[in-house]
């Protein structure tokens, strides 16, 4: 309850500074933002507080929950950009009110009409009337002095239109008959008309609802895998495009391809101008028809055409967005496999498989390169080396990539190990993103004395064994699971991105003492120079006694302590909550509900409390007699149950294999577990074991209609699945879930 009184008078300071704007202006943000995300005006405001404030959203979705109202991590990400959207929309509103201003031509109305204004699209639509201009046909005709005569053909009320428009005939002026004075007033007119906001937004709305995307064939030759085959005549509603169609689209037409139009229902739009613009009675009808009709295709249509593509590729990126972040969680919070020495094996043909042999910790204690495949093919001498290694250092689990030559690798390897007499497992490891590390500064760092083959073979150990701890070093648009992400405004993917990996350092918490400056970055409120100077302190000092002890790291002040601490594990702190996601703030209320259920603090070294939850009964009772919230408590419950619980625990874990299965062998009916790689908008990429992933398409997934994948499966599920054709020439696996 301290902490929202004490938030509720920071709230009441800063709130209305945020926009610089009128409260109205921000009162209507936060209307919006309520009715967007469908939550409470009190929750709208209390997150602008705790924004403003400088907390970060991991730390806002775990320790600030009763403010907040329990918006989780996902919900407050949306906000925040929206948020950032909307703040930056009043920004751009006063700049245009003033640039108006400054020229003398702002109305009440106009101004009104922009503060009022929800999207940049409205607000642009809105000043492109006053925008500076380079010279355009419209503005060489009003040099040349034929402003008065546009306007009397826009009055309609002269009937002698001709014989006015003689009166403006200037060589001079480069006016050298009435044709070009009629002209040169139409580039004026028509200019004017392609100005209209409230036009913009009919016909951009007409255009949407009605108009179609069409896709013809620019460069077949260049498509070698007829891989936009089926956009080389193709046609659909724009508003029923999905998301994966507009991307591939984009695609195809930046690699010239395909050639990708917007037709528009051109009548219809024209039909809406002629009564808009010309009087039943006017004089001047055939100038102006054709002066709408100019205006309309040269002006409006591609405006138009490029506004519906944006908005389609926008709608889109937001879509693949969703896919890739829930795909990218999925992966970094794979199931680890602790406790094992592993040899980790990055394939290749003529350069030779590169060895790596890593302890449970991760530290690597050998290395060697084999050349079991041709073009060497030595099969014999491989195994020689590889059985050798495993007896050494006793492994029972080998992590091979699925880059090139993986196939024939695993075959090598699994013909190996049965020439073993102990039970030893393999597992095919997605190394995307290996390569990367492998060539990066940290890499160099870390394994100065190796080559980058040694240390993609140490990544793809890593990755079985603790899989987010391996991940975070390589940038998250290399890991491969994704749908057109090159296509993608680069900026928006990778702090959409950085969120999820942010999400999911600081869900599963990061133990301070072994920690990399790589992880130590994703944790709230910590940045490289502060991730930095922690691991300087602790090589200067040595290990971490207590979490305390972080004030004492350089650039390491209070609001940073705040955000990160409770992320940051200590186990071997005398104080047991330093070894737990419960906050250093909430340590006395932790001790407070170990006294009121009849416990004492020593009672957490047997390694937790079960059945607590059970015993504090009601919590909201127990929450307004400990002067808590009851989120806060249920939390502070469930920590103390499982202190330190890792929630990668739930996760489906790796499949391990002993034996191989080529792509040859499967057969129509054959029914095979498998783990899902990567989901797309029309399905899931699925490892049977055959090197080579198989299709679920989204209709053979579930018995019941589905919109989208996610809604069935999502990275890391183990599922059983069915062979429903094999092409062998193509390599392509269909499989079913039904």
């Amino acid at each position: 309850m301290g902490v929202t009184l004490n938030f509720k008078f920071i709230y009441d300071t800063i709130l209305y500074k945020v926009s610089k704007g009128t409260k109205e202006k921000k009162m209507d943000i936060i209307k919006i933002l309520q009715e967007e995300l469908q939550i409470k005006r009190s929750q709208v405001e209390n997150t602008i507080g705790l924004i403003e404030e400088g907390n970060t959203i991991p730390f806002i979705a775990r320790y600030r929950k009763e403010v907040t109202g329990g918006l989780n991590d996902e919900v407050l990400r949306k906000f925040h950009e929206r948020y950032t959207y909307l703040q930056n929309l009043e920004a751009r509103k006063e700049q245009v009110i003033r640039l108006i201003e400054e020229q003398g031509k702002l109305t009440e109305e106009l101004k009104k009409q922009i503060e009022t204004a929800t999207t940049a699209t409205e607000v642009e639509d809105l000043y492109l009337p006053y925008k500076a201009k380079k010279r355009t046909r419209a503005t060489i005709a009003k040099e040349k002095g034929l402003e008065p005569l546009a306007q009397l053909i826009k009055a309609q009320e002269t009937a002698n239109i001709e014989e006015i428009a003689a009166e403006y005939i200037n060589e001079e002026k480069g006016v050298s008959t009435v044709q070009e004075a009629l002209q040169g007033a139409s580039d004026i007119l028509a200019e004017g008309i392609s100005e209209e906001a409230n036009f913009r937004s009919a016909i951009r709305k007409v255009t949407f609802n009605e108009g179609m995307i069409v896709t013809k064939v620019k460069d077949a030759e260049k498509d070698e895998k007829e891989v936009f085959k089926m956009y080389y005549d193709y046609t659909e509603k724009i508003k029923s495009m999905p998301g994966h169609r507009i991307l591939a689209m984009n695609r195809g037409e930046s690699e010239k391809i395909i050639t990708v139009k917007v037709e528009a229902p051109i009548e219809k739009i024209l039909l809406y101008l002629n009564k808009q613009i010309i009087k039943e009675d006017s004089p001047v009808r055939e100038y102006l028809t054709a002066t709408l009709e100019d205006s309309y295709k040269r002006l409006i249509a591609p405006a138009i055409e490029r506004d519906i593509r944006n908005e389609l590729s926008l709608k889109a990126e937001d879509g693949a967005l969703e896919v890739f972040n829930k795909n990218l969680y999925q992966l970094l919070m794979g199931a680890p496999i602790k406790g094992h020495t592993v040899m980790g094996i990055d394939p290749a043909f003529r350069t030779g498989c590169k060895i790596a042999v890593i302890d449970a910790t991760g530290k690597k204690l050998d290395n060697t390169v084999i050349y079991p495949t041709a073009p060497q093919n030595k099969t014999e001498e491989a195994k020689k080396v590889l059985k050798a290694l495993i007896e050494k250092y006793d492994i029972d689990l080998l992590s091979i990539g699925n880059g090139t030559a993986s196939r024939e690798t695993e075959k090598f390897v699994a013909d190996m190990l049965r020439e073993i007499p102990k039970t030893i497992h393999y597992v095919i490891v997605n190394e995307a993103g290996a390569s990367v590390y492998s060539a990066s500064k940290l890499a160099t760092e870390e394994f100065p004395n190796d080559d980058v083959g040694v240390r993609s073979a140490v990544s793809i150990a890593r990755r079985l064994q603790d899989p987010l701890a391996e991940l975070v070093k390589i940038d998250p648009k290399s890991i491969g699971v994704g749908q057109y992400q090159h296509d993608m405004n680069q900026k928006r993917l990778e702090e959409n991105l950085s969120g999820v990996v942010e999400k999911s350092v600081n869900e599963v918490g990061v133990d301070l003492n072994t920690a990399s400056s790589s992880l130590l970055q994703y944790v709230a409120g910590i940045k490289k120079t502060v991730a930095n100077n922690i691991i300087a302190y602790r090589e200067a000092n040595g290990r971490f006694l207590t979490r305390k002890e972080l004030l004492k790291v350089k650039g390491l002040g209070p609001k940073v302590f705040e955000q990160c601490a409770g992320f940051l594990r200590v186990p071997e702190s005398k104080e047991f909550l330093d070894g737990t996601a419960v906050h250093p703030e909430s340590y006395k209320i932790a001790g407070e509900v170990l006294e009121a259920l009849g416990y004492t603090p020593a009672d957490l070294n047997q390694g937790g409390l079960k059945g607590l939850s059970k015993k504090a009964g009601d919590l909201g009772q127990l929450a307004s007699k400990l002067g808590i919230g009851e989120m806060t408590l249920e939390d502070i419950i469930k920590e103390l149950e499982k202190p330190g619980r890792d929630p990668r625990e739930d996760m489906p874990k790796p499949i391990l294999h002993s034996d191989v299965l080529d792509l040859e062998d499967l057969k129509e009916g054959m029914k095979l577990k498998g783990t899902v790689r990567n989901i797309v908008d029309f399905g899931a990429f699925v490892d049977i074991g055959v090197h080579q992933d198989g299709l679920v398409h989204v209709s053979q997934m579930s018995e019941k209609f589905i919109k989208h994948p996610l809604e069935v499966v999502k990275v890391g599920d183990i599922v059983d699945v069915t062979v429903m054709s094999v092409n062998v020439q193509t390599r392509k696996i269909s499989l079913t879930m039904k």
